[in-house]
């Protein structure tokens, strides 16, 4: 009988002996995976005609994804471009008008000068002079004043043609393309309802690596570093957890209060550090699942 105590009492020291070395089945630190989410807004007001978006579809940068109604930006552009028409038929009287008064002018010019040698020699009277005078600095202001009316109208069709750049540029808006590859998250919007500028149409999400936001104690922080690998498991089939291989991505600089995702209610009044850690993902994580970390 003694020697079964011994035996038992020797069972019970090497028990708790190997359960002291390194931190048991308790993992260092816990979180939840995060992604950075992408919300896709309209860029142009009207009807949503197409919108070929589905939750969980997989999307690529640059692709059309759905169509606004653009009647009223083409009706638009198609009235500015009429107007250009018609300022752009100006320029030519312009051009002719000056052109005359340029030939008047040089037939002026020559008679002040017939005038201004007859006046030299006595030969004409100061009326005479003062009046061809005055007929060539009425020439030369109806001159400036025609350039500057043909300036305004050049004027005028650059603002029109900025005004169609404009409404071209709200056109290929009209056009929803999406920015950057990822995974539809959630559908905000259906075809045929009124969008307008700003109004979200969907969310994604690139889910092919995600992170683990997890909290470590100030105890813990001198074991961490950027760029390390960690190990991340997660709930698995059967009871068993499921390994994958993390890099440490972040780390706060400042301490925050305990989130309520610590398990133990000794560690949540403590003051923790928030890290971030990179997973791949091979299709089993998502958004919001908890997870373990071991160092």
């Amino acid at each position: 009988m003694k020697q079964i105590k011994k035996i038992l009492c020797l069972a019970l020291v090497l028990g708790t002996a190997l359960s002291g070395c390194g931190n048991g089945d308790k993992a260092d630190a816990y979180g939840n995976f995060e992604a950075d989410e992408t919300v896709v807004s309209a860029q142009a007001n009207g009807q949503l005609l197409s919108f070929g978006v589905e939750e969980g579809q997989r999307v690529e940068a640059g692709q059309v994804l759905g169509q606004i109604d653009t009647l009223a930006l083409s009706l638009r552009k198609a009235s500015l471009r009429a107007r250009q028409k018609v300022v752009d038929l100006k320029k030519p009287l312009f051009r002719s008008e000056i052109e005359v008064l340029k030939t008047q002018l040089r037939t002026a010019e020559t008679e002040q000068r017939r005038i201004r040698k007859l006046f030299a020699g006595k030969a004409t009277t100061q009326q005479k002079l003062d009046r061809v005078n005055g007929q060539v600095d009425v020439l030369k202001k109806q001159i400036a004043s025609v350039r500057s009316n043909f300036l305004s109208i050049e004027g005028e069709h650059e603002a029109l043609e900025a005004q169609v750049a404009q409404v071209e540029d709200q056109i290929q808006k009209a056009a929803v393309i999406n920015p950057a590859p990822g995974t539809v998250l959630y559908k905000l919007a259906e075809a045929g309802e009124l969008t307008a500028v700003g109004k979200p149409l969907y969310r994604i999400a690139d889910l092919s690596v995600l992170e683990l936001k997890a909290y470590f104690m100030e105890t813990q922080l001198a074991a961490l570093k950027i760029g390390q690998s960690v190990t991340v498991k997660i709930d698995g089939v059967n009871g068993e957890m499921k390994n994958y291989s993390g890099i440490v991505s972040w780390v706060a600089s400042e301490a925050e209060f305990t989130p309520k995702t610590i398990q133990t209610k000794e560690e949540r009044v403590n003051l923790v550090y928030a890290v971030k850690i990179r997973v791949k993902n091979d299709g089993s994580l998502k958004i919001g699942m908890p997870a373990e970390v071991w160092l």
